[in-house]
């Protein structure tokens, strides 16, 4: 067992004749065990990571590495699902999970794959073809589950279902990680299920990590102050965002010190850090201690 889940030095990826860049000089480094949310605004590079880290795609340039080796021959350490949750129309569900357990000979787990199809009240006969884009969520996460891997690689995976069937989906893929010590990293644009399932954060923006570390913590390196004094007072920390409101001048920074009596201070929502990030992508960039990946260190493309 390796204490890194992922680890990713100068990682490039481009595509097509003119080298449209999805992800330029990608480093960090993710710990095992770490419930992981994956955020970032549209076409900032967060498919093409786990696609990488899938062992699906090879770098451009750079180097990533999976449970302390090469993606591909971690893959069947690896459970990934993809955004568009692809399955084999013409089976049945039953079929489906028969032959999850057929290409995953000794690990497969056939109560927790049979229990996530069950408690959506799906017939397993029926085709695959003839689900819902929810129902066909619930059969690909129940393969995903049923395969006992390290590394659960999830692209989106809530965003076809109902409140209901998302509560109760999350609850069972973060009971079934908590278990059984699983590393879960997964892409969302719903912040509130991400503060309440993950506690590590990877945001992603104009093809680099912009914030890594553990939710708590890059919560806790920031604070949002309001006061009607000029920006200028606030020049010895590290200024975020910065706007306007009706209470004066609101700014998201990470505190180099006390902040002045002139300023009302409070610890901002996970929702309020990643806005303010989100909308300043020049902002300096903040990796915590752990998520950096160790400089000068070769790692196997």
């Amino acid at each position: 067992m390796t204490d890194t889940a992922i680890e990713a030095a100068a990682l490039a990826k481009s595509y097509g004749r003119r080298g449209k860049t999805a992800l330029g000089g990608c480093s960090f480094r993710l710990p095992a065990g770490r419930v992981c949310a994956l955020v970032g605004p549209n076409g900032a590079g967060k498919s093409t990571l786990l696609a990488l880290a899938a062992g699906l795609l090879r770098p451009t340039r750079g180097s990533i590495t999976v449970l302390g080796t090469d993606p591909a021959a971690a893959r069947e350490r690896i459970a990934y699902v993809a955004q568009d949750k692809p399955l084999y129309p013409q089976l049945s569900i039953a079929d489906t999970l028969h032959l999850g357990a057929e290409l995953n000979p000794g690990c497969w787990d056939a109560a927790i794959a049979e229990r996530v199809v069950s408690e959506g009240e799906l017939d397993p006969r029926t085709r695959v073809r003839s689900l819902s884009g929810g129902q066909r969520t619930r059969v690909a996460l129940a393969l995903a589950l049923g395969k006992r891997a390290e590394l659960l690689l999830l692209d989106e995976p809530m965003a076809d279902l109902d409140p209901l069937a998302r509560h109760q989906l999350m609850g069972t893929l973060m009971a079934e990680a908590a278990e059984h010590g699983t590393t879960v990293v997964m892409s969302s644009h719903i912040v509130g299920e991400l503060a309440d399932a993950c506690d590590h954060l990877l945001l992603v923006s104009g093809g680099q990590v912009r914030l890594g570390g553990g939710i708590d913590d890059l919560v806790t390196a920031h604070a949002l102050v309001t006061g009607r004094g000029p920006l200028a007072e606030l020049a010895p920390h590290t200024v975020v965002e910065s706007r306007a409101t009706g209470r004066g001048l609101t700014a998201l920074i990470r505190p180099e010190g006390p902040v002045g009596d002139a300023w009302d201070v409070e610890e901002p929502s996970l929702e309020e850090l990643l806005l303010a990030h989100l909308r300043s992508p020049d902002a300096e960039p903040l990796l915590l201690p752990g998520t950096t990946a160790p400089a000068g260190r070769e790692v196997a493309a």
